[in-house]
């Protein structure tokens, strides 16, 4: 067996090779720049109305003539001369013999007459050509996580379409002759199977939508020709059970004839001991746990981190941040492990059922408080890293 800090770093090593691919606007919402992107505008492209109210042409007066209406989207120009105002709405382009707007709740309009309590400054209430960004500045940096934000501010610039990282299509490979799917009869000796559609929860929280559900039977020839299938059609695969050691656990033999190359194959932790990692080509594969804890576990710890990195993050994997311990734990295991924990009120608190069938507390729980092996004490107080989920 490896440690968890070796896995890391084999995956680390052996990394694919990111991929650029241009995405209508829209589609590239959570995906990451591949280019940096400079503005083809100024925003604001005209000076710009801050408030409804009235464009001035300043004078020594408190005394107005309104002479017309500004809409915003009106292209027509207005000419003014000291002394005469039009009415302006907020987004609306404020006339070049415009100096200033005062807001419509600070003056009083009797017809064409428009009075004022105090004489206004220069620029009061406009926006300034190019006042969020100029013409040939930078926009977004390369490596920029486009969030809607991001999509908003590029399409107010007027792009239509961007280079970004390409996201891995994922396979999820379900094993197991024991599972019966919800809502159907429970047989005896039966489970009803979960990790399929928890693992594909746990893809789409991380924006990670092009996934693909594929069944097998504890069969080798349909193991072997089901995960070639994955394989030949995704950037990842995740399979769930059947790579420990019994008589039907057939992932491994049937990975090793397809030559997927093992990066590792057992982990030093608790729970995920059996958690296997390859790569085919410009592929990864991972053959997680069956039991749902520990399947979950090794998805967070080792799974979401390199789909990051494979779609353009700086992400690495000892991302775990330290928070005292809100109890006493007494640690007595020979393997590293992994504790589903609560984070609140700044201090990480175990939870109980921490067995690696059991997801009631990981339903709850929002860290998991990574543990070195070994036979010590740890004290309400002590830093502990947390993986915060």
């Amino acid at each position: 067996m490896i440690s968890v800090q070796e896995a890391f770093s084999i995956l680390e090593q052996n990394l694919p090779a990111l991929h650029e691919v241009e995405l209508p606007l829209f589609q590239a919402r959570k995906h990451i720049l591949a280019e940096s992107l400079v503005s083809p505008i100024n925003m604001p492209p005209f000076r710009q109305s801050a408030m409804d109210g009235y464009a001035l042409c300043l004078h020594d007066d408190l005394v107005y003539e309104i002479v017309g209406e500004i809409k915003a989207g009106d292209s027509h120009l207005v000419d003014l001369v000291p002394g005469q105002a039009v009415k302006i709405f907020t987004g609306a382009a404020i006339p070049d013999s415009a100096q200033a707007v005062i807001q419509i709740e600070l003056v009083a309009a009797n017809g064409t007459q428009l009075l004022l309590d105090e004489l206004v400054k220069p620029e009061t209430n406009v926006r300034p050509i190019g006042e969020q960004i100029s013409a040939g500045d930078l926009a977004l940096e390369k490596g920029t996580l486009l969030n809607s934000a991001a999509i908003g501010f590029l399409a107010g610039l007027g792009f239509t379409h961007v280079t970004v990282y390409q996201k891995p299509n994922i396979g999820i490979v379900v094993t197991g002759n024991e599972l019966a799917k919800p809502g159907t009869p429970l047989e005896h000796g039966k489970v009803y199977e979960s990790n399929g559609i928890m693992l594909q929860s746990a893809l789409i929280d991380g924006y990670y939508d092009a996934v693909t559900i594929y069944e097998v039977n504890d069969d080798f020839e349909n193991t072997k020709n089901i995960l070639q299938d994955a394989i030949t059609n995704n950037e990842m695969v995740l399979v769930s059970g059947g790579i420990s050691v019994g008589d039907y656990d057939f992932v491994a033999r049937a990975l090793k004839e397809l030559q997927v190359q093992t990066l590792f194959h057992k982990v030093n932790q608790k729970p995920g001991k059996p958690l296997f990692a390859g790569k085919f080509q410009n592929k990864m594969i991972f053959a997680l746990p069956g039991n749902p804890a520990a399947c979950l576990t090794c998805f967070y710890v080792y799974v979401l981190p390199t789909l990051a990195i494979m779609s353009g993050a700086e992400a690495n994997y000892k991302q775990a941040i330290l928070f005292p311990l809100s109890d006493d734990f007494e640690v007595r295991n020979s393997r590293s492990q992994f504790l589903k924990a609560n984070i609140s009120n700044g201090e990480a608190q175990i939870l109980s059922h921490q067995n690696s069938s059991m997801l009631n507390s990981f339903s709850v729980s929002n860290g998991l408080i990574y543990v070195p092996h070994g036979h010590y004490e740890l004290k309400k107080g002590d830093m502990v890293e947390v993986y915060l989920l």
